[in-house]
């Protein structure tokens, strides 16, 4: 397991896809705006390896010996371009393009159409001879595309694992517009370990509902297809780690951990820890 590992999958992954959008182009052209976010941990020997395109976040609780309390450290970069430094990113990378961010109904976009700048998919950005008809104008840029817009190349950052980190948070953005990391941390930490990913969701959903001035219940009422008015796609994967095998795996290669997650889907991003979860909720 390395850095260049996940890396190369990532790779493998966009030209899986890449594949795909190729061989469905004359049957259904669409799918060249498809693309998804994806975050990915890995733990091997004691090690973390956390990598990610797009905005979804992981946050690790990690116990404070001294006071008892579970501090959220976030442990992955996020590639959306309401971040002012990944606006400057896009902007040195297509000097030539002064329309390359653009702020659209009081939100930044990449061309006015994405807020993300990196991803899987979403080859109508990448390649030229997907953004044309019979692709639906809207996704139609007004000047030829001369090179890729988005990048399918991750963050990656590597963490050694300590016997006082408790869990890993592994969440799509939906959930970070209701909550902040720390909350996030609260939550997880002060309540049972069964159903932490459906707890996440649920409250960031009731925060949501309030932010709307309405009730959880009539929220959950509403389409999926409609609720997307609402609130933004929610992923939730909570990973549990066992100190005792975090400091045995620190001296003896291995992947040995023990965890336990839950995820909840309102419609796909690729959120994949370092195991199967023991324990899945849906909704």
């Amino acid at each position: 397991m390395s850095v260049d590992v996940i890396r190369k999958a990532y790779q493998a992954t966009e030209e899986g896809f890449l594949s795909l959008v190729t061989k469905q182009w004359p049957m259904k052209p669409q799918i060249a705006a498809v693309g998804s976010c994806c975050l990915v941990g890995v733990i091997c020997g004691g090690t973390l390896y956390v990598a990610n395109l797009g905005d979804s976040r992981a946050v690790l609780g990690r116990a404070v010996k001294a006071t008892g309390e579970v501090l959220a450290i976030q442990l992955s970069a996020e590639h959306n371009v309401c971040i002012e430094s990944v606006r400057q990113e896009l902007q040195s990378l297509h000097p030539d393009d002064s329309q390359i961010v653009v702020l659209k109904h009081n939100v930044w976009r990449v061309k006015g159409l994405i807020q993300v700048s990196r991803s899987i998919g979403d080859v109508y950005l990448k390649k030229a001879e997907f953004n044309r008809e019979p692709l639906y104008s809207k996704f139609r840029l007004r000047e030829p595309l001369k090179r890729p817009i988005l990048s399918a190349d991750p963050s990656i950052s590597v963490h050694q694992l300590q016997p006082h980190d408790q869990f890993v948070i592994f969440a799509s953005d939906g959930l970070w517009e209701h909550l902040s990391n720390q909350e996030a941390v609260d939550i997880v930490q002060n309540h049972p370990r069964s159903g932490s990913a459906r707890r996440l969701v649920k409250t960031a959903l009731k925060e949501a509902a309030n932010k709307r001035e309405m009730r959880y219940s009539d929220l959950k009422k509403i389409d999926r297809g409609v609720r997307r008015h609402f609130h933004d796609d929610i992923t939730v994967i909570v990973v549990f780690l066992d100190s005792n095998l975090v400091s045995r795996a620190s001296s003896v290669k291995g992947p040995d951990l023990s965890v336990k997650g839950g995820g909840v889907n309102f419609r796909p991003n690729i959120l994949a820890p370092c195991a199967t979860p023991t324990e899945a909720g849906s909704t």
